[in-house]
């Protein structure tokens, strides 16, 4: 038997499917204090590990373990926190046989038992949740049931056209600048970024209120993706540029072969208006096939690759005509041999970029001697609708002897010519060779190849469950199928004190026969400058795929920290340790000074609002003769200026975040993106209405802590797929028991997601109970919420239910302070001494004993449910 020992991280989810049962889901946190059990897998040599495709060769073969089990001296019960000797007590409430490891069961414990549930059991396979720590979930779930079309929506193949554009930027009226002598120097800037690399902008009309452009920017645009155009309406001055109001103008209003003039108010007191003129026809170019899941549209990809004609070592003539000698040189104070440390050290290079690539602009030496670090051949990946050429430009590096009289040797980097080729001139699947002028006299050779990528993705698109979670639903009922409750037994994670380099990819061969839970662990991508409860994109990471049930893309969990673009998997890297995630899911460090107040204080820096530019909506849709709920208003952002925007970055900036390569990438969102549940565009001023800035248009993700959105992971719980019946949450907040359920059902009321109504006392606010029942009775979809705040009632002067404390250890273990000043389990001590650790292990086992009522008529109550909607 092989033991490998593992760390955990935040929020975890682990899935249990039985049969016809309930599907049963516990979830905890704990807020204010943090403690890190380990994760002890212990490994079966007989079993075989089964990958999903695509696996690393390095990775076949490996067998991680059959068995999972929590520990820290005594141990965990997985997905309870309770102490190892909980399995077998909460069997016996449940009806079952669960083993109890050595040192767990006492003689008052086995007076507990009471009435069991076996007739229950008899009826259907049911199954209890078990894991909490301080950042980690895991849910215990049945196979999910029939889910809505929307939510077990595949990625399709479709077929849209593509359309040019004409914007024609008129004129501005009543424009005010921010210099106080003069009026404003007014230009525009256009951004669509699904149809440019870069940003374009008109000429600059000086010192006038009513500047007149009359230029016209064309576009070609893609008949399937959400195009936002982005007008901003510029004051420049001699240091730079001032932001004087930007409209987010959706393309989806206009109409092919109907001229659109559009007026947009800038600001209503003083009239102040841009005038755009808007011109949609149907292109030329044939129609092309996207993948798409509803919500994320991936576009054929136009791989570019290539090598400079010839032997890139050849002499310098060979491809650039008329030398032009060495330029720079000093005239005077040089000798021979100055001259020759600059026939050495000079040389020349080509730079090559394709605007709107994955690759940054790539340099390749033309002349001896070469640097190392210059490659011989080029690649280029980019969606072909965002870039028509490639741009080559020809640099002179010189190593040039200074004056001075340390007479030191200095780079000088010239500029000689530039030159370009069309892509779309270049046949698609052969290589040709193209002479490129660079200028008077100047010209290089290329030999380039096109090729349009294959329709096959690297990445996943859709939103039912992975192969890999439904087959171990499959599975796991076979596994578990006659109990109410059947858990593992724990054995004490030893610590070795080497080095961990467990990946979360090896857990597969755990789960594989559907023998053990299955884990989900929870993170957040968050906006470097916004806090997290104001948006926040849930990820999940499990043992088969990473990836975001917001947009339905998910990727292999060996392929997560590598290089993707437009779906496609670019360069290969390393998948990340798990000690290293551990990090990205419990990354409390991650806070920004707006969000530390708000943890610590309770309040939020409210002088910050009046830092925040304004959103405001300048159309109604439903002024429109055919009202599109698709279609996103109109919206004028209005900047409050540098010192405002320092201000901000200030208190809003994260110190650390995780920054990862995004999977997501070069895709871009689908015209009806806004009908996805997760998305909550009907908001006009929240981010998911802003496409343009949301994550498949950023290079890096920035994972953090799930409680820096919600304290317990119940978004990636509620899927409609994982069909969760009952909740088990386990709050260890101590100053707000029940805000993470407050907050949990304002994000499902935004979202449409069926969740109870918490409605709790305001005497329960003050001094919790030990458990509470949320149902919504008028609504069966809606999950039943059993919820255990942190508190130390009877559990001071009982050691079991029912069983009073005798002796003077048993009375001083049990009493001590949860909440207050003097209490080791606040939010900012981050370590526990061992006794302290043990009271709480035990004080969790406790208090859910000491509901086996509560959570046996839990469990009735979701299996009628269950059986009366069939």
């Amino acid at each position: 038997m092989i033991t490998r020992q593992l760390s955990l991280g935040t929020r975890m989810l682990v899935p249990d499917p039985l049969g016809e049962g309930v599907n049963c889901l516990l979830l905890r946190k704990l807020g204010s204090s943090h403690f890190r059990p380990h994760l002890q897998i212990q490994q079966s040599s007989s079993t075989r590990h089964t990958p999903v495709p695509p696996v690393r060769p390095e990775l076949q073969g490996v067998q991680p373990e059959s068995r999972v089990a929590l520990g820290s001296r005594q141990g965990s019960l997985l997905g309870t926190g309770l102490p190892s000797h909980a399995p077998g007590a909460l069997a016996r409430v449940a009806g079952g046989q669960g083993a109890a490891p050595p040192g767990g069961s006492t003689a008052a414990e086995e007076r507990e038992e009471g009435s069991s549930l076996e007739a229950l059991a008899a009826q259907a396979a049911v199954s209890l949740v078990a894991y909490q720590t301080s950042t980690n979930w895991v849910t215990l779930g049945l196979p999910p049931r029939t889910c809505s079309p929307v939510s077990c929506l595949l990625a399709l193949r479709e077929t849209h056209p593509y359309y040019d554009l004409q914007v024609k930027v008129l004129r501005a009226r009543n424009i005010r600048g921010t210099d106080l002598l003069s009026k404003a120097d007014c230009y525009v800037q256009l951004w669509l970024p699904t149809a440019s690399p870069s940003p374009t902008q008109t000429r600059t009309v000086a010192n006038c209120s009513d500047p007149e452009w009359n230029e016209v920017f064309h576009y070609q645009i893609h008949g399937a993706v959400k195009n936002v155009l982005e007008l901003t309406l510029y004051d420049k001055d001699v240091l730079g540029s001032d932001q004087l109001s930007l409209l987010l103008f959706d393309l989806r209003s206009l109409r092919p072969g109907q001229p659109h003039r559009h007026t947009f108010l800038l600001d209503r007191q003083d009239s102040q208006e841009l005038q755009v003129e808007f011109v949609l026809e149907k292109s030329q170019v044939p129609a092309s096939e996207v993948i798409t899941n509803g919500v994320l549209v991936v576009q054929p990809c136009l791989r570019i690759q290539g090598t400079l004609g010839g032997d890139e070592r050849a002499p310098h003539r060979d491809y650039v005509k008329a030398d032009q000698g060495w330029n720079g040189l000093p005239s005077e104070g040089v000798d021979f041999l100055s001259l020759e440390v600059f026939k050495h050290r000079g040389y020349r290079q080509i730079q090559l970029a394709v605007p709107g690539a994955y690759e940054k602009p790539q340099l390749l030496p033309l002349k001896y001697p070469v640097e190392q670090s210059l490659p011989s051949t080029f690649t280029f990946h980019v969606n072909p609708v965002l870039s028509s050429s490639l741009d080559i430009e020809l640099w002179e590096k010189l190593m040039v002897l200074q004056s001075s009289p340390s007479a030191e040797l200095e780079a000088q980097n010239s500029k000689l010519g530039e030159g370009g080729i069309v892509l779309s001139s270049l046949p698609l699947g052969r290589e040709e060779q193209r002479i490129v002028a660079l200028g008077e006299g100047q010209e290089v050779t290329l030999s380039v190849k096109a090729e349009m990528s294959s329709g096959d993705l690297d990445l996943r698109l859709g939103f039912d469950l992975c192969d890999g979670e439904q087959e171990f639903l499959d599975k796991r009922k076979q596994v578990v199928s006659k109990a109410l409750q059947k858990v593992l037994g724990l054995s004490e994670a030893p610590d070795s004190g080497q080095e961990n380099a467990a990946k979360l990819s090896d857990q597969q061969e755990a789960v594989s026969q559907g023998q053990n839970p299955y884990p989900i662990y929870a993170s957040v991508n968050v906006r470097t400058n916004i806090s997290g409860e104001d948006f926040a994109e849930w990820c999940e990471f499990t043992p088969y795929e990473v990836g975001f049930p917001k947009y339905g893309a998910y990727v292999p969990t060996e392929l997560f920290s590598s290089e993707f673009f437009m779906g496609r998997l670019l360069k290969l890297r390393p998948e990340p340790r798990i000690c290293y995630l551990q990090g990205v899911w419990g990354s409390a460090f991650a806070a920004s000074l707006d969000e530390i107040f708000l943890k610590t204080a309770g309040l939020s820096l409210g002088f910050l609002d009046s830092h925040r530019g304004s959103v405001d909506i300048t159309d109604d849709c439903q002024k429109l003769q055919q009202p599109d709920p698709a279609r996103l208003r109109t919206r004028l952002f209005t900047p409050q200026g540098p010192f405002s925007q320092a201000v901000l970055d200030i208190c809003t900036s994260r110190f650390t975040s995780a920054e990862t390569f995004n999977f997501t990438r070069g895709l871009c969102l689908h015209k009806d993106y806004v009908a996805g549940r997760e998305f909550v565009a009907w908001k006009d001023t929240h981010p998911d209405a802003f496409p343009n800035e949301l994550t498949p248009m950023k290079d890096c993700l920035y994972l953090v802590d799930g409680g820096f959105a919600i304290n317990s992971p119940f978004p990636l719980a509620l899927l409609p797929q994982r069909a969760v019946d009952l909740i088990l949450s386990f709050d260890y907040s101590l100053d707000a028991p029940f805000e993470v359920l407050q907050m949990t059902e304002k994000y499902c009321r935004d979202r449409g997601i069926p969740f109870p109504k918490i409605e709790v006392c305001p005497g329960d606010l003050e001094e919790p109970r030990e458990c509470y029942l949320f149902a919504e009775a008028e609504d069966p979809r809606s999950p039943i919420v059993l919820h255990f705040p942190l508190v130390n009632h009877t559990f001071r002067t009982h050691l079991a239910p029912v069983v009073e404390r005798q002796t003077a250890e048993e009375k001083a273990f049990g009493d001590f302070v949860i909440s207050g000043p003097d209490t080791p389990y606040g939010m900012m001590n981050f370590t526990y001494k061992p006794e302290e650790f043990d009271r709480l292990v035990a004080l969790s086992r406790y208090n859910v004993l000491n509901n086996a009522e509560t959570l046996r008529g839990a469990l009735c109550l979701a299996l009628d449910r269950r059986q009366a909607g069939g």
